[in-house]
């Protein structure tokens, strides 16, 4: 019988995470590319066989997501088969987004200061060119 996994949502992933919990993000590279939240480390789905040791959760479980929850459940049931203590983030990205925690998207931290969300020192909107 398949191991039963631990979901956990958003806010009790950044409580976990800073208690120094590691968050893992199994998307590919693609995905990770346009968005990923700030603390993550990237451990693509499809290198797992290959990389899945260095998935250390430190003191806690370590916590994978994907995009909605999906890849991450996937990849949680095989980690603790593997002796490995994991925890799924339900809704992935997804979730981590509207909830407004911090992310980086294309390369760019967001923060979600005004100053980053358009709009320059005076608060007259960017233009990008």
């Amino acid at each position: 019988m398949p191991a039963e996994i631990q979901d956990i949502d958003v806010a009790e992933a950044r409580r976990r995470l800073d208690a120094g919990a590691r968050l893992f993000d199994v998307r590919e590279q693609g995905e990770w590319d346009e968005v990923h939240a700030a603390e993550a480390t990237l451990v693509p789905m499809s290198e797992l066989v290959a990389r899945w040791k260095e998935i250390d959760g430190g003191d806690e479980p370590a916590i994978i997501v994907c995009h909605s929850g999906g890849r991450s459940a996937r990849v949680v049931a095989a980690l603790e088969q593997s002796g490995v203590p994991a925890v799924n983030l339900v809704g992935g990205m997804v979730a981590w987004e509207q909830s407004g925690a911090p992310v980086v998207r294309d390369g760019q931290s967001d923060a979600g200061a005004a100053t980053e969300a358009g709009a320059d020192a005076q608060g007259e909107p960017r233009h990008e060119h």
